[in-house]
């Protein structure tokens, strides 16, 4: 099974629980960047481009329900809340200051996985899982990519690329963006990986799969 690459805000103040999250996500080839206040979370929330938010509720500084107050309506970033207050009334006063889901811990991990799927999902106006470029067919539950019926083997990084334009197809993307949502602000990135990335997808589906406008960036149409 291949694997997204997505960019994910995680703001979580529980040392044991960011450290495992952020494994976890990474394992599951997610770029994680990682805030422990509601500060410093804001902060970087407001100043990135991230696919996802994963916001606790109880926070040093500024919680997570102030978080959400001041993030909005100037942010459209999909939020997840994942916190351990489950009253109804904490549900709906997240909900109410622009969460758009919430999770209550403990929580199993599968579940929260197939949660920012959905969430990314919905944010780029997808209502399947299945998105077509032609003979092309993504799959973003399965995490795999078919021409013409047959399966296209890619590399996490390459899938993410493809999943990354085809979700938002017909609309050029630059390369900046591109590089804001593929990797996190851990990563040692080169200047020329992006082309190493699109050259491999178009020798494995066609070269015309991605077009490139010069000074603009790439898209699939």
């Amino acid at each position: 099974m291949i694997l997204s690459v997505m960019r994910l805000l995680l703001i979580e103040d529980d040392p044991q629980l960011l450290r495992s999250l952020t494994m976890g996500l990474r394992e599951e080839n997610y770029a994680v960047d990682t805030a422990v206040d509601g500060t410093d979370g804001l902060a970087k929330a407001s100043s990135a481009e991230y696919d996802c938010v994963i916001l606790d509720g109880m926070l040093p500084g500024l919680d997570g329900w102030e978080v959400l107050e001041r993030l909005r309506p100037d942010h459209k970033v999909p939020v997840l809340m994942l916190t351990a207050r489950d009253g109804v009334p904490d549900r709906i006063r997240g909900l109410d200051a622009g969460a758009d889901d919430y999770l209550t811990k403990p929580f199993d991990f599968d579940e929260l996985l197939a949660r920012l799927r959905a969430l990314i999902r919905r944010t780029t106006g997808q209502t399947s899982c299945r998105i077509e470029a032609g003979d092309v067919v993504l799959d973003t539950a399965a995490r795999t990519v078919t021409n013409a019926g047959e399966d296209i083997p890619l590399t996490a990084r390459e899938y993410a690329l493809v999943e990354y334009l085809m979700l938002r197809r017909g609309v050029v993307v630059s390369r900046s963006e591109l590089y804001d949502h593929l990797f996190d602000e851990d990563d040692d990135t080169l200047s020329n990986l992006l082309d190493v990335h699109v050259s491999n997808v178009r020798k494995k589906l066609g070269h015309a799969f991605i077009s490139t406008r010069r000074g603009h960036g790439y898209c699939i149409e």
